[in-house]
């Protein structure tokens, strides 16, 4: 046994550091994990989990609304932001408990306070000093704001789950997975929403059909969309907070939410001088098997800017703990990974999106099926659900499959299955479908719309 401290010292109790600690325990290291905030990460405290519950909360405006159809007298008496509120934290702090009970429950050593390197085998936190043979840095990424005057009055992500109150006018800047799902939600709840971005669409790097359809779909919703337009500065005056846009126009709002990227969170943590080798964003750069170039360091998660999703963390920590501690070299797998945007209508997404297929395989075949819902059929609601394949010609196998509607999420972890396994399109079109749903249009395409 080494006469170091720990075997292993993780840096962040996020989703990954808690995967890695956990399982690196349960093959016998002496493990240590320190963490200056609430246990769980991003993910749990302030990201997947509470945004999904946001989300849920925000769609039953529409769900009310559509009863009707279906012989419900409903009526909204009013909605609660405070109560919403409350019972979100009651389920983060219920989280909490059961990541600081997982850590306890595996032997691994819980240490509060913020970490940094003073050597390749030693970690400071506060006045004291730990070594440890390998060490793990997990402490995720941390949201971006641009400095343009005024940025003082924005708040990020982190803030809008604990406004004290729901804003009548909202603006949200930036075109990713948060910014669209925020718009959703706070649309959903009752705030006049804009959502302003810089390029010409948003949701860039997804399938160019789910982005037109997201944005057509949020516009009918009565979701204030901009494109090509940026806030250049913010006021903060007795009515509200005034934007300065690029296009020389104003908006004034209550409250201005920037969801423009994340990055890192490494700053501060003595890598640098330990000749880690970073890149320009802060990530920190890693071999196959998670590890940086100074040996006894590794990372995983947001902080090497891989692919920034909490199952993709989770997985990178199970690999470096196989590899390091368990004596099955693992490395994590990022290809056709299936991922999901918790928009109004929901997308579901895997493999390769149509312009990077063209781009890789050349010629392909394209399925493609848009319809309403069973459900609108009903209520009238003017919705679209679309769905798309993509095949190649010359294998037949499905290398993307693309969804936007409701299920998307659930309908899609499924498909990934089969996409993950290199189905072809014959097999798709073997699986006799469940009827009546939506998902059994993805094994009922048969018309290419173009190749």
């Amino acid at each position: 046994m080494s006469d170091r401290d720990f075997d292993l010292f993780v840096l962040g109790a996020g989703s990954g550091g808690v995967r890695a600690s956990r399982v690196s325990a349960g093959y016998g290291a002496r493990v240590a994990v320190a963490e200056d905030d609430r246990l769980g990460g991003t993910c749990v405290n302030v990201g997947c989990i509470p945004k999904k519950l946001l989300v849920l909360a925000s769609h039953y405006s529409e769900d009310f609304e559509d009863a009707r159809a279906y012989g419900w007298d409903v009526e909204a008496r009013g909605f609660d932001w405070a109560r919403l509120i409350a019972n979100k934290d009651g389920e983060i702090q219920r989280l909490n408990g059961v990541y600081q009970r997982l850590l306890d429950e595996a032997g691994v050593t819980r240490i509060e306070g913020f970490a940094r390197l003073e050597d390749e085998h030693t970690v400071r936190v506060g006045e004291r000093s730990y070594s440890a043979e390998t060490i793990l840095v997990a402490t995720g990424s941390w949201p971006h704001m641009p400095a343009i005057p005024g940025i003082e009055h924005a708040i990020s992500s982190n803030e809008a789950f604990y406004l004290d109150r729901l804003p009548e006018r909202v603006a949200v800047v930036g075109g990713g997975y948060i910014g669209v799902e925020f718009a959703g939600i706070f649309h959903g709840l009752g705030a006049r929403t804009t959502q302003l971005y810089r390029g010409p669409l948003f949701l860039r790097g997804f399938d160019d059909d789910l982005r037109r359809t997201l944005a057509e779909e949020m516009e009918k919703k009565g979701i204030d969309l901009r494109f090509e337009t940026d806030p250049t500065a913010i006021e903060r005056k007795d009515d509200g907070l005034h934007l300065t846009l690029n296009d020389g126009s104003s908006l004034v709002v209550d409250e201005v939410l920037y969801a423009t990227g994340r990055l890192p969170k490494t700053r501060d943590l003595g890598l640098e001088k330990l000749g880690v080798e970073m890149g320009p964003k802060g990530e920190i750069k890693v071999d196959a098997t998670s590890r940086t170039n100074v040996p006894s360091i590794y990372a995983i998660g947001d902080a090497t800017d891989r692919l920034n999703l909490t199952p993709v963390a989770l997985a990178e920590g199970m690999a470096f703990a196989r590899t390091v501690y368990g004596g099955e070299p693992t490395q994590p797998d990022h290809a056709d990974v299936a991922t999901a945007v918790f928009s109004q209508p929901p997308i579901g997404t895997v493999g390769l999106t149509e312009s990077e297929a063209r781009e890789q395989l050349g010629p392909v075949d394209v399925y493609r099926s848009s319809f309403k819902p069973l459900k609108h059929t009903l209520t009238g609601r003017d919705e679209k659900t679309l769905m798309k394949l993509l095949v190649d010609p010359r294998s037949d196998r499905v290398v993307g499959a693309h969804m936007i509607g409701a299920d998307a999420p659930e309908i899609l972890q499924a498909v990934g299955i089969a996409v993950k396994l290199c189905a072809t399109k014959a097999q798709f079109d073997a699986t006799i479908g469940i009827h009546p749903t939506a998902a059994e249009e993805f094994v009922t395409m048969r018309e290419k719309a173009s190749s």
